[in-house]
């Protein structure tokens, strides 16, 4: 077979030999492009004779997929996966693997971090003191005591409500199904509205679907507290954005830290969100740590080996 990977993966060129050695030895080719590409011909081009591609989070969209005559096999170095087109993929039986569990400390902690910045206002108070016009300290607030609404209590969101107890908050939690893990923290489960309602922090860990998208709305940020802060390091679209900022230049909530948005920035200029109160953002940089790249790479080429053996794991359709 022939497996491409088609985009770096933000590890040495070296480490990506050693991982790729075992696909060779199995007598397969390996292909490896060094500089990543978002045009759907040069991604039409780069996978024509491909029978397993490997891409990270740049769109992989169906007009590749339709004109990839070998292709069986698309394996994610990522753990969302709506950047790719499964509908055309399942229409021709071509298999989707993600990395899932790679971020599983590198999200949860850029959580923690947005937290603690809109709390203690650590990136305004970096600009205060630099500024000629510095008009005084910060006076913050403290994450113990406090409740925290996680919603969606998957690998991501549980390991997040750990850390959160480590601070001292109380958890509740929303998702379709209870996690034994969560509860064993103390976490309680509730319907969406009163995790809403009841929460001092509320941090998102949805996947993004069509039952999820838009599913915190603008009647559901109508029920936080206007005391209450909410944090967003898995999809921008799980959110509607435009009521966000809204309610943040009312003062109708105290606060956000955003990670993801509606798109991968750069961010058009107009976008409510970049000129919204009390706003801490970052660009899409949850998964990205030395230590999760590492994790990344290693488990996206051991899914490679797995479906070469005809053990596929890791399969989300």
């Amino acid at each position: 077979m022939i497996i491409k990977l088609l985009e770096p993966l933000r590890v040495p060129k070296d480490m990506i030999e050693e991982l790729a050695q075992p696909i060779k030895d199995m007598g397969h080719e390996f292909v490896y492009y060094e500089e990543k590409t978002t045009d759907t011909n040069e991604l039409i081009k780069r996978s024509e004779d491909a029978d397993i591609v490997m891409i990270a989070n740049n769109p992989y969209p169906a007009e590749v997929i339709e004109a990839s005559e070998n292709l069986k096999f698309i394996n994610i170095a990522f753990t969302g996966v709506d950047h790719v087109n499964a509908e055309a993929a399942n229409k021709k039986d071509i298999k989707i693997a993600n990395a899932a569990g790679y971020s599983n400390q590198s999200v949860p902690e850029l959580a923690i971090g947005l937290t603690l910045d809109v709390y203690r206002g650590i990136s305004s108070g970096n600009t205060e003191v630099r500024s000629k016009d510095f008009s005084g300290p910060f006076q913050g607030r403290e994450i113990k005591g406090k409740t925290v609404g996680i919603v969606g209590t998957g690998q991501l969101g549980t390991r997040t409500a750990e850390l959160f107890k480590a601070f001292g908050a109380n958890l509740i939690g929303y998702n379709r199904s209870e996690n034994e893990e969560a509860k064993a923290l103390g976490m309680t489960y509730h319907d969406l509205e009163t995790v809403m309602s009841e929460s001092d922090i509320i941090s998102v860990h949805l996947p993004l679907t069509e039952d999820t998208r838009g599913i915190i709305s603008k009647e559901m940020l109508s029920k936080m507290k206007e005391s209450a802060i909410i944090i967003n390091t898995a999809r921008g679209p799980v959110i509607d954005s435009d009521a966000l900022a809204d309610a943040l230049n009312a003062d109708e909530i105290s606060g956000a830290g955003l990670d993801v948005f509606d798109m991968e920035p750069p961010i058009p200029a107009d976008y409510p969100l970049l000129a919204a109160k009390n706003t801490v953002l970052t660009p899409h940089v949850g998964f990205l740590t030395d230590e999760s790249m590492v994790l990344r790479a290693e488990i996206v080429f051991e899914n490679t080996l797995a479906y070469l053996k005809g053990k596929p794991q890791n399969l989300v359709n």
